[in-house]
């Protein structure tokens, strides 16, 4: 197979949504350079049966070695996804059944089919790491288990902080990045690209992989889509964008993202250069407009122009809708308030806690300006307020506008 050395897209490799580079951006610069098909994989542990957003971000790093022409692997964890990755957890994670994580898996590649190729000449390979840690015994496992000490394991700061706070930790949660770390070997890849909260289990591979395979793995972390605390976007945080969302789903989601997600939504979940999208902010142009472009993006690449452009026009819609009753009665909010969706419920006292705010929310409950409103953090343009909206929860509804200066 003919590998593409292409100085530009090298770069982009290199830097695009990259965290960091192991051993260093050097190794990898000259390995790429070099014309020699590489071998790397993603590996996703299948504890829910859809994909989401934050998949995405290494997939489509992933894509990009595969368009150079370097052979990708997709490791589903069948094994490791019973056992319980125990990254960012205060407390043990539930195991799975072997019947539950396949049942998880079954969408996966269809999924993945939308960044990788999985046919053709360079086809991108689907494996389960359930093939080689099914096959240990216990002579093996002590044998890998002897090759990482106590205190490499007690330097990761989830460990740490557990012990902190009195949490107890499962011996088989220090044998998880030994069993990840495993499938380097197993596979006898030359990197990994994954998430940075990866990059501990990541490099327990590449240690790995150079003791028993004598190899120099390269180790590729990427940035993670987070909010504005700082949670990872994903079905742990309850803020997570799946694949199997609608198209109107998708957008509305994104819109409800902060202003401070923009640039890194671009950069991370979409191909568009960011040069021009960091200038119009230094500008100050108006953060809704690139959100919106931001949103029809990522709505395009699950579900096609036609289908992320309807998403986008029946979301203006359902935000400028002028028909309210004459009479109803009206909330006016100081420019200060917050606009998120179910802010304004608590505001306008339909809800006694942000709880029954958000479970309302679920069950399809409450509505704006007639259309049925699900996302928790949906936050309401400025120039709307202006205009007014109708909020109705039940039978209770009400006009909410900005204070006239």
């Amino acid at each position: 197979m003919k590998v593409d050395t292409d100085a530009k897209k090298i770069k982009t490799i290199l830097s695009r949504g990259v965290e960091t580079l192991f051993p260093n951006e050097k190794f990898l610069k000259e390995r790429l350079e070099s014309g020699k098909q590489l071998t790397l994989y993603l590996g996703i542990d299948p504890t829910g049966p859809t994909l989401h957003l934050g998949h995405t971000i290494a997939l489509r790093k992933l894509a990009q070695f595969q368009e150079l022409g370097h052979k990708i692997i997709l490791l589903i964890g069948d094994f490791t996804a019973r056992i319980g990755d125990p990254t960012d957890k205060g407390e043990t994670r539930k195991q799975l059944t072997k019947e539950e994580v396949l049942e998880n898996a079954k969408l996966y590649q269809q999924q993945a089919a939308l960044f990788l190729d999985f046919d053709g000449k360079n086809a991108a390979e689907l494996r389960y790491n359930g093939q080689w840690l099914d096959a240990m015994n216990f002579a093996d496992v002590l044998e890998l288990a002897s090759r990482v000490t106590v205190g490499q394991m007690l330097e990761r700061d989830m460990f740490k902080k557990r012990m902190q706070q009195g949490q107890p930790i499962a011996i088989h949660e220090f044998m998880y990045p030994l069993m990840q770390g495993y499938d380097s070997v197993a596979m006898d890849v030359d990197g990994e690209v994954g998430g940075n909260d990866q990059t501990f289990n990541m490099l327990v591979g590449r240690d790995l992989q150079k003791q028993i395979n004598g190899k120099e793995k390269f180790v590729v972390p990427m940035k993670l889509l987070t909010d504005t605390s700082g949670a990872k976007m994903g079905k742990t945080t309850g803020n997570m964008l799946s694949f199997l969302d609608d198209a109107n789903e998708k957008f509305g989601k994104v819109m409800s993202w902060t202003d401070g997600m923009i640039l890194p939504g671009f950069e991370l979940c979409t191909d568009v250069d960011l040069a021009p999208v960091e200038k119009r902010l230094r500008n100050g142009e108006n953060p809704r407009d690139l959100k919106m472009e931001l949103a029809f993006e990522i709505t395009r690449t699950f579900h096609g122009p036609e289908e992320a452009l309807k998403a986008k026009e029946n979301f203006i819609t359902q935000f400028s809708q002028q028909s309210v009753p004459e009479d109803l009665n009206e909330y006016e909010i100081d420019e200060s308030d917050e606009h998120a969706v179910l802010d304004l419920l608590q505001s306008a006292g339909f809800i006694s806690s942000n709880k029954e705010g958000r479970r309302k929310l679920q069950e399809g409950a409450v509505q704006l300006n007639g259309k049925k409103v699900k996302e928790l953090k949906l936050k309401i343009p400025k120039e709307l307020l202006e205009k007014g909206v109708v909020l109705k929860l039940g039978r209770k509804m009400i006009k909410i506008k900005k204070k006239q200066k």
